[in-house]
């Protein structure tokens, strides 16, 4: 009788286990494959589209789920094609490899403009990848000429460079996000050997530290100077909820620009400018649990306010890149939660179906909340970062 026992006991638990197996949650080498693949078949549709409509790069959808383009001027154009090269590199794949170069050489004449603040975003993210992952030396010219008209918005009374033009709110803005657009600058230093580049990224980074933040690390999307006098005018914001909120992808622009700066200079200030960021962020009270943040930290509507996968995104793959200069248990910190991040980027609620979403990678992005633009739409930019995050994970994550 136990011996008969014993055999339906053993012969329930071999039906159960593959009912298990199959349940439990895939290893992230195998969420990251299989992400891999969906933004490939959708940035291919995309791409297949898009060339239809010449001169322009994709931007979102609007309210009807219907295709919006932008010219080469507009912020974002650099995203598209840099994560073109980004899925290229990942798969090898030459058709790929052709839509990246249409898109990127879309973006050429931005390199002789001096009215943006966002050539970082627009060059370094598309030509800049080209050229890391081609070797073609015509992309240098571009990137050179690119990073030249960059630094002739900075101003040395100030010691930042200027992010939008004068109006009746403020004199010379300098907005969070700039510091995403110091990378190019960094590169360009040292493919031209001409310091003034570089000077250029760490004095402004050095200024954004002194102005751009509160007591506990969070930071003002806009302070505007005298440029006169480099005396600070006003701390405000322009995308976020209010002045004294935390409007969530200004953080994180804060939080991968100082990670970066610290890869680039290994000045422990921005190290632990970084750190400090990430603490504020991941031990925020409204942080939710799925680890996606609300649009904005102190957004009244809360639960309910939307979230923003774009943030999540850009967040993730800086948290990953963090993990990489600081020692245990930051390290384990830092990668799990990034990770968590990644497999709700991952799940059905963000990662869109193929041929959806206006075939973009992501659903639920926020752009500019207050002026109702880009609100609980895809971002190109949440698709950019949230390829690299994946492509960075496997990397230094799982040695891939």
């Amino acid at each position: 009788m136990i011996m008969r026992n014993s055999l339906l006991i053993l012969f329930s638990f071999l039906l159960i286990m593959p009912s298990v197996n199959a349940q439990s949650d895939p290893g992230m080498a195998q969420v990251i494959d299989q992400v891999l693949s969906r933004a490939e078949s959708q940035s291919l549709l995309l791409a297949k589209t898009m060339e239809e409509i010449p001169d322009a790069l994709p931007r979102t959808v609007d309210k009807e789920g219907k295709l919006v383009t932008s010219n080469s001027a507009w912020w974002c154009s650099g995203f598209f094609p840099g994560t073109l090269w980004y899925l290229y590199e990942n798969s090898g794949n030459k058709e790929l490899k052709k839509y990246a170069w249409m898109f990127t050489n879309r973006i050429n004449k931005e390199q002789y403009n001096k009215g943006t603040h966002d050539l970082g975003f627009m060059l370094y993210c598309s030509y800049g990848n080209a050229l890391r992952i081609t070797g073609l030396d015509s992309c240098n010219r571009v990137l050179l000429n690119g990073a030249a008209s960059l630094s002739s918005r900075f101003n040395g009374k100030v010691g930042c460079i200027q992010s939008w033009g004068r109006s009746n709110k403020w004199q010379f803005p300098v907005i969070i996000d700039n510091m995403m657009n110091l990378e190019f600058l960094m590169w360009a230093a040292k493919a031209s050997g001409d310091n003034r580049f570089r000077d250029i990224a760490v004095t402004h980074a050095n200024t954004t530290i002194s102005n751009h933040f509160r007591p506990d690390y969070s930071s003002y999307h806009v302070v505007s100077y005298v440029p006169e006098t480099g005396k600070v005018e006003v701390k405000c914001t322009h995308q976020g909820y209010s002045d004294e909120s935390a409007w969530a992808r200004g953080q994180v622009w804060g939080l991968y620009g100082f990670g970066m700066m610290y890869r680039e200079t290994g000045d422990k200030r921005y190290l632990d400018q970084a750190k400090h960021i990430a603490a504020f962020l991941m031990n925020h009270p409204n942080m939710p649990s799925d680890k996606i943040p609300y649009w904005d930290f102190n957004a009244p509507d809360i639960p309910n306010a939307l979230r923003d996968a774009s943030a999540a995104a850009i967040m993730a793959s800086s948290l990953i890149e963090l993990s990489q200069f600081v020692d245990e248990p930051l390290k384990q910190n830092y990668l799990a939660f990034a990770e968590s991040q990644l497999r709700t980027l991952a799940s059905p609620q963000y990662l869109a179906e193929t041929g959806t979403n206006g075939c973009f990678i992501l659903k639920h992005g926020v752009g500019h909340l207050p002026g109702n633009s880009e609100v609980d739409v895809p971002l190109t930019y949440g698709d950019y970062y949230f390829v690299e995050a994946l492509l960075r994970y496997r990397k230094l994550v799982l040695h891939r």
